[in-house]
């Protein structure tokens, strides 16, 4: 037999390559959007000179672009997004995302957004733990309580002025609920880029949550990790930090979106 016939010879190699180039566009992220050789090398640990050969490659094509020593996604790639999400609903992409932070950190993840006065809860992975706290698609909250809540306040400025002016009712012992401190801590959460809050709409449960944003900078919603506080002690939260916003970039790679502060936004 031909070794081009050699069953398994045929479609090794290709596969093999598809992997390789998966893994350096994989490489690039909304945080890091420009990469040297030498940042994409440390990234796919794959040997200098196949990073080499196939970023040339992938430059030529315009699957990358290149700026100086440095190198970018290429416009290209753009081109292609656009029909693969044109007549997608938003929640219908990045619902996948939901159950894969669900299924990572073991605990309901949802998707909230301001309605109103309020949030809403419009996509949900639930967990699959006996003891859970209680979420459904549709369910309305406060927006003053609550780590989704601050995170909608957080880059809605008119929102927030409207919150503060009217009644901060408190839910529990730890609700926020004066003006001033509201807006303290959603100054945090804007400069933190995440929040995590314990005990403030229920007693018992923690939740931490992170902005997702559109193609003009608009936040689109908050992407959300909630449980008992029995399972979600701070350390939990804090450790599930770095999970939660590689999520919420995912979803904003995925809708197209930009977060404040790139270059265009």
């Amino acid at each position: 037999m031909p070794a081009s016939q050699t069953p398994g010879k045929s479609s090794a190699s290709p596969l093999l390559v598809l992997n390789k180039i998966s893994a350096i566009l994989d490489s690039f992220s909304l945080t890091r959007p420009e990469l040297s050789l030498a940042d994409i090398r440390a990234a796919t640990d794959m040997p200098t000179s196949t990073v080499q050969r196939l970023v040339r490659n992938l430059t030529d094509q315009g699957f990358l672009e290149r700026d100086g020593e440095t190198y970018r996604i290429g416009l290209k790639m753009a081109y292609w997004a656009a029909p693969a999400t044109k007549g997608i609903e938003v929640l219908d992409l990045i619902s996948p995302l939901l159950k894969e932070l669900r299924d990572a950190t073991g605990e309901t993840a949802c998707f909230f957004k301001s309605e109103q006065n309020y949030r809403v809860c419009v996509g949900i992975a639930e967990t699959n733990h006996a003891l859970r706290r209680e979420m459904h698609l549709g369910k309305i909250l406060p927006l003053h309580a609550g780590s989704a809540g601050r995170v909608l306040l957080a880059w809605e400025p008119e929102l927030l002025d409207r919150i503060v002016t009217g009644p901060l009712e408190p839910i529990t012992d730890y609700t926020i609920t004066t003006a001033e401190s509201l807006r303290t801590a959603v100054q945090h959460t804007r400069r933190d880029g995440f929040a995590i809050t314990t005990g403030e709409r229920e007693d018992g449960a923690s939740g931490l949550s992170a902005p997702v944003f559109d193609s003009a900078v608009g936040l689109v919603g908050s992407v959300t990790i909630s449980g008992p506080t029995l399972r979600m002690p701070l350390s939990v939260c804090e450790d599930w930090v770095e999970i939660l916003l590689q999520t919420a970039e995912k979803m904003t790679r995925l809708i197209g979106g930009r977060y404040p502060g790139e270059a265009g936004a």
